[in-house]
Parts: C-alpha cells; sequence; structure tokens
C-alpha cells in the first residue's frame, strides 16, 4: 500500500517540475508576442536597418542551405553506408560545431581565412578576401549548421532497406542512380527535417557571425545582429525585430507539423502513427 502514495507523490512531483520547465519555455515567448502593438511592428518594419537585415538572412541562409543540402546528403549517405573507421571519426568531428560556441567558432574561422590565417595569405596573393564579407556570412552559416542536417540526414538514410538499394543495381542502376532515385525519396520527410533545423540554426547565428563578418549595416548585418544593435539604443525596436524572427520561426514549426509526409517524424503522437 505505501508504494501507491509513493508513486503519486513522484508523479505529482514530476508533473509540476515538468509544468515549471513548461512555463520557463511558453512564457518568455508570450511576453515578447504580447509586448509589442501592431502599430509597433508597422512602425519596426519601416526602420532603415530592418529590410537590409532581413534581405541578407534570407540571401544568405537560402544560399547556405542549398549549398549544405548538395554537400551534407551525399557525406551523410558515405558515413551511413561505410564500415571503416574513417567514417566513424569523420561522424565525430562533424558534430564539433554543435557543441563548440560559436564565438569559438568565428574566431576558428577567422584562424583560417583571416589575413595571418591557415588559408589567408594564400587567398590574397589571388585577389580574394573573406573576412567582413557576404561570404563570411555564408561560411560561420554553413559551419554552424550544416551538422544538424547531416546528422539528421544520416538518421533518415539509415532507415534505408539496404535490399531496396541491391535490387535497384541488380536492375541496372549505377550507385548515383540508385542513391538519388530510391535512397532520397525514402529518407525525404528525415531530410526535409534535417533541412528545416539547419536552416532556422542558420537564420538564428550570431557569435561566429559577429566575429568573422563583423555587423556592418547592409553588408553583413543579419537580423540578430540587427536585434544586437538596435538593443543598445533602442529596446522596442529590437523587440520588434525579435517578433519578426520568432514569426518566422513558428511558422517554420506549423509548416513541419502540418505536412502530412512529416507527422511522423515531428508530431506529437509520432510514436502511435501507422
Amino acid at each position: 500500500m505505501s508504494r501507491r502514495p509513493a508513486a503519486a507523490a513522484a508523479s505529482t512531483l514530476g508533473a509540476l517540475l515538468g509544468a515549471a520547465l513548461l512555463g520557463l519555455l511558453i512564457v518568455p515567448i508570450a511576453a515578447l508576442a504580447l509586448s509589442s502593438a501592431p502599430a509597433d511592428i508597422v512602425a519596426g518594419a519601416r526602420h532603415p536597418m530592418f529590410a537590409p537585415a532581413l534581405w541578407l538572412s534570407l540571401r544568405t541562409t537560402a544560399v547556405s542551405l542549398v549549398f549544405t543540402v548538395l554537400t551534407g546528403t551525399p557525406l551523410a549517405w558515405w558515413l551511413v553506408t561505410s564500415r571503416g573507421r574513417a567514417a566513424r571519426v569523420a561522424e565525430v568531428l562533424i558534430g564539433l560545431p554543435i557543441v563548440i560556441p560559436p564565438a569559438v567558432i568565428g574566431v576558428a574561422l577567422l584562424q583560417t581565412f583571416g589575413r595571418q590565417g591557415f588559408l589567408g595569405p594564400a587567398l590574397a596573393r589571388v585577389g580574394i578576401s573573406i573576412p567582413f564579407t557576404e561570404g563570411a556570412v555564408l561560411l560561420a552559416q554553413v559551419v554552424v549548421s550544416a551538422p544538424f542536417f547531416v546528422q539528421a540526414a544520416a538518421n533518415a538514410l539509415r532507415k534505408v532497406n539496404p535490399d531496396t538499394i541491391t535490387v535497384a543495381r541488380t536492375l541496372g542502376a549505377s550507385p548515383a542512380a540508385a542513391f538519388l532515385r530510391v535512397a532520397v525519396p525514402i529518407a525525404a520527410p528525415g531530410l526535409i527535417v534535417g533541412a528545416s533545423l539547419a536552416w532556422a540554426r542558420a537564420l538564428g547565428e550570431f557569435g561566429a557571425t559577429l566575429l568573422f563578418a563583423g555587423n556592418l549595416t547592409g553588408v553583413t548585418q543579419t537580423m540578430p545582429l540587427a536585434i544586437f544593435s538596435a538593443l543598445e539604443a533602442d529596446v522596442e525596436l529590437a523587440v520588434v525585430f525579435s517578433i519578426v524572427l520568432a514569426a518566422m520561426g513558428a511558422l517554420l514549426l506549423v509548416a513541419l507539423r502540418g505536412a502530412p509526409a512529416l507527422r511522423v517524424r515531428v508530431g506529437p503522437r509520432a510514436g502511435g502513427a501507422s
């Protein structure tokens, strides 16, 4: 009999702790959403910093996402199909940008592509300078976001039955054709989720971009950097910019939740889907 009260107490405590965490996650977002009136948002959208920063963010994240998907998908397939030690080592190294602070990544990029960096002198000889340019924004976004896509893509591709690839090969398909026509369509929902996570991470990138690309209005100032600049002079403007970024993330989440092909992976009842 004593087990039932103990179990009930543990369940109640777990529910309270869960509610506390839920509140911690939801209340700040709600406070942000309620802190500005529609007129304030319209006024913020007319600020000279808003349009250039938003356009730069959308443009660079689109390019970085395309590059990540085109290069990360075959990389993930190699990680899944290779049985060598090199693939296992590569898988660990690919995950490093996830656990390394973005500021450290920014310094690492400077040490690689800066004038005195590892590749800087060679690039300078052919007239290429990357730091504090839009190219630096792209590189920072790719480095911090690609691991999310590669890991998600590898998990999705692991669900492809090797027998289906074997059958495709016996029917005359080349390895590349079997990968593109069989493996990719099967893993497509997971690839889409991974691409969405990578895009969201690139959109919110701040630390590496600030250190490697700078905060130059109209050149390297993305929306997170615009929020940082606005916060120093006008908190209300920073709030408006933050609401816009939060709304973009919310729309992405709603789109993922609403896509029928993705509900198995991102829906709240994924375990019970048939």
